[in-house]
């Protein structure tokens, strides 16, 4: 359950890549399946509407927007780095934002502009990574279920910093490194089928206590953290409960 993608860093005059070849090798080999809510990606389109609705409480708080507004996201401009094929870019842009998505794997991003081209919808999609992309300005700014992906967790939040607008807005999602993920995530999940094999590697999982000293270095400030928990019968719900996986609501320093 992930939108893997990762970036490329600068550092001391070289660029230093964070992109883990056999993680972007992994997902684009699913890229073609990444559509069908009964394939590999299976439980992420469960998870998606979750997390959406998470988005777009912060975007209404941050931005002063009323909930009511089906388009909150008019006139900004919006970057989902990890974009798989499109999951959460398409919402975006029904927003109203001016979509970018960026991800690690061609495969990926030839399977989100094939679906988003016969929907009108105009998302810029690339395959490069955020730090060689290099812009900035955005007033909103998502990587969900990417940075467990990454060879370089320092760089990859500097380079998300870079992309923010000073005033803007950014949220993150990623499991927490627990016996409980473990279990979840990567045992149960594989042994099940729900996840394909080689999608999770528990060592890789931040606590939110980890994260949220990265995001500082970098300049950040995470103002909200809430839980994903997840049921058989329900499904996935925003939960006070961190032990499995968490979203994030960050903003830069003042």
């Amino acid at each position: 359950m992930t939108n893997a993608s990762t970036s490329n860093m600068a550092v001391s005059g070289e660029t230093k890549s964070t992109i883990n070849p056999d993680e972007a090798a992994h997902f684009g080999a699913l890229a073609a399946d990444w559509w069908d809510p009964k394939g590999s990606s299976a439980m992420l389109h469960r998870l998606n509407p979750v997390r959406l609705g998470y988005i777009r409480e912060a975007i209404n708080r941050h931005f002063g927007v009323d909930a009511a507004h089906l388009r909150p996201l008019t006139g900004k401009r919006a970057l989902d780095v990890g974009c798989g094929a499109g999951l959460v870019c398409e919402p975006l842009a029904r927003m109203g934002a001016k979509v970018t998505g960026l991800d690690a794997a061609p495969e990926n991003i030839a399977a989100a502009a094939a679906h988003a081209e016969p929907q009108r919808l105009d998302i810029d999609y690339r395959n490069v990574g955020i730090e060689a992309f290099g812009e900035s300005g955005f007033d909103l700014v998502t990587s969900l279920e990417v940075i467990e992906h990454v060879d370089d967790p320092d760089g990859f939040v500097t380079g998300l910093a870079h992309a923010l607008a000073d005033d803007g807005l950014m949220v993150l999602s990623t499991p927490n490194r627990t016996t409980m993920s473990k279990l979840m995530l990567v045992d149960l999940a594989e042994m099940t089928g729900r996840i394909p094999k080689g999608t999770h590697h528990h060592d890789q999982f931040f606590t939110p206590g980890e994260l949220e000293a990265l995001l500082g270095e970098a300049g950040l400030k995470v103002i909200d953290t809430t839980g994903l928990s997840y049921s058989p019968s329900h499904g996935f719900s925003l939960s006070d409960n961190l032990a499995l996986n968490y979203l994030m609501t960050v903003v830069k320093q003042q």
